[in-house]
């Protein structure tokens, strides 16, 4: 029949309706977001069990630690133990927390730790004097001059802190990158685009060609201008998958959670055996600074609370684990890093089944022949003269660039992990403060930078930068301005007051 009442396939001779027409519109647009969707899909199961791999590795290692603990130290300490089960185990649920992402200060919380272990201990180590709180805050202050656990705590909370905040950004990569892609596959096709599809995919069919495919040129026009507002996350999603792969080298390297975690409970041991061995030499200074305590009336027996027989503690170590964990990530990694722009010829190739770029005999949108327009760019800027889909580069897709901003935000989290910084980013236009990210330092140096922090840093605070931290070491940061230049600004501003009084 005629084809004057078609509205989207050419209007020559047609065994379709309008009715018919219709029906394949809707279907080729039910089919497209199908394939988009099972695309992405594909790209979150990778990623869903990257994420699932690693926190089964990292929890286990946690609760083997916290397991060897629990079996050794009874025998180890005896009272000094079983008068202080609660310690140990707020310590572990602590680390857990944190590592869940709970709002935790974790040298905040390492600090408390060892401030209420040396309490209990000092206690249980001189039973002969009545011991008051206000006498063990006079010790506490005392503590860091006396080091009466030795180097571990300070060592312990550099090595911990950069483990942990390295383990749990890159956990959350995993899952930051997956909800993403879940998103942005689910933004629906626009009106023109439908059109697009439904002619690229059905035309062939109301011309009795059915056995036709697209020509792949054809193709690629036509996907890459629905799928423009998608390909602007390739930037983004680039630089996530470095920072991912960048943090996971220091997790299998400078970082070592095997090392780290796993012998959590061996530092501990080593902490108060350092404070056995110098009870007398501590407790002497302790009296020096805060005065002699006096003597308890309570009558206490002493042997269950003496150094008990060592029991050799051992570390697991699972590091071949780890090793193939982090190569199979970065496998997975690199393969995905240019998902959004390669998507358009993946769905031509595989599922539109498009022909050959060479061939003359494929669909090209009105009839049986060669596509003669170029192939336009990736992304939105590039659709302004794409000869298939008329598309607005003036309005991109909010829901893709709040997904974009996403990205930012978890790779400057990333880029401030690589070296061993906290930071949680907040939802600003505050211009005030950059990234955070800086560059890449040296272990000793980024060692120095953790221990000199006082217990009560909180994790540093940023605006979401304007600009992405582009990959681990391209981040960049703006300081604020310094106290003698405020000082400066208000001179001025105090004599430029004076001058108008005059």
């Amino acid at each position: 029949i005629l084809g004057e009442h078609l509205r989207i396939c050419p209007q020559g001779y047609t065994c379709c309706t309008s009715e018919m027409e219709e029906n394949f519109a809707n279907k080729s647009r039910s089919e497209f977001e199908a394939m988009m969707k099972e695309a992405g899909r594909a790209v979150q199961a990778t990623l869903t069990a990257q994420h699932r791999s690693f926190d089964s590795y990292f929890q286990d290692l946690l609760n083997k630690s916290e397991k060897a603990l629990y079996d050794a130290f009874p025998s180890m300490y005896g009272e000094l133990y079983t008068q202080n089960v609660k310690v140990f185990k707020d310590l572990y649920s602590e680390l857990r927390r944190y590592y869940r992402s709970s709002n935790i200060n974790l040298e905040e919380a390492l600090n408390e730790f060892w401030t209420r272990l040396l309490e209990r201990l000092f206690k249980l180590l001189n039973p002969q004097y009545h011991i008051t709180d206000e006498y063990l805050d006079c010790m506490v202050k005392h503590a860091e001059q006396h080091r009466p656990f030795g180097e571990v705590p300070r060592d312990l909370k550099v090595k911990a802190t950069r483990a942990f905040i390295a383990a749990r950004s890159y956990a959350q990569g995993f899952l930051v990158g997956s909800d993403v892609v879940k998103k942005v596959s689910q933004v629906s096709l626009s009106h023109e685009c439908t059109r697009a599809i439904m002619k690229l995919m059905y035309c062939p069919h109301c011309r009795g060609m059915s056995s036709v495919k697209p020509c792949n040129n054809y193709c690629l026009n036509v996907v890459k201008g629905c799928l423009a507002n998608q390909a602007d996350l390739n930037t983004e999603w680039k630089y996530l998958m470095d920072s991912l792969i960048g943090v996971a080298d220091r997790i299998d390297g400078p970082y070592n959670v095997d090392t780290v975690i796993g012998t959590i409970h061996m530092r501990i041991a080593e902490a108060i055996s350092n404070l056995q061995e110098n009870k007398d030499s501590i407790t002497s200074k302790v009296f020096q600074g805060c005065g002699n305590p006096k003597i308890s009336t309570k009558s206490s027996s002493s042997e269950d609370k003496k150094r008990r027989g060592k029991v050799p503690l051992e570390a697991k170590s699972s590091a071949q684990a780890l090793e193939m964990l982090v190569l199979d990530a970065k496998g997975n990694l690199t393969a995905l890093k240019t998902y959004w722009i390669t998507l358009p010829n993946s769905l031509c190739s595989k599922k539109v089944m498009a022909s050959s770029a060479s061939d003359d005999k494929c669909w090209n949108g009105m009839t049986k022949g060669s596509y003669l327009p170029e192939v336009m760019g990736d992304g939105l800027a590039n659709q302004i003269n794409n000869p298939e889909v008329e598309v607005d580069i003036t309005k991109p897709d909010m829901t893709i660039r709040q997904q974009i901003m996403q990205l930012k935000i978890m790779t400057n989290r990333l880029g401030n992990a690589n070296i061993g910084n906290d930071v949680d980013f907040q939802d600003t236009s505050d211009d005030m403060s950059g990234s955070g990210s800086g560059d890449s330092c040296p272990d000793d140096v980024c060692g120095k930078r953790l221990s000199k922090s006082p217990s009560t840093r909180q994790p540093e605070t940023h605006a979401i930068p304007k600009q992405s931290g582009h990959g681990i070491n391209g981040a960049s940061s703006r300081s604020l301005p310094s106290a003698s230049l405020l000082l400066f600004l208000l001179s001025l501003a105090v004599i430029a007051v004076q001058h108008l009084w005059r």
